[in-house]
């Protein structure tokens, strides 16, 4: 699956992390966050996974476009 921008902004918001804080803790400069979910550039493909895995890692869970559109919700625990 491939990462989107509106799931990574959507990610954030479901776990109350910033731009900063999602770039602090992935590694990925504020520049190539804010180009990617802006719309503005598709990152290389070892980035979009460095920003789903630091995401999964925080509790999200991504939902593969299945015809009902991709998204994403929080883990249960």
């Amino acid at each position: 699956m491939t990462l989107v921008a509106p799931q990574c902004v959507a990610a954030r918001g479901l776990i109350g992390w910033s731009r900063a804080k999602l770039s602090e803790e992935s590694g990925v400069s504020m520049a190539t966050l804010a180009d990617f979910e802006a719309g503005k550039r598709q990152p290389y493909d070892r980035t979009l996974k460095d920003i789903q895995e630091t995401l999964e890692a925080a509790g999200v869970e991504f939902i593969p476009e299945n015809g009902g559109g991709a998204g994403v919700r929080l883990r249960k625990v």
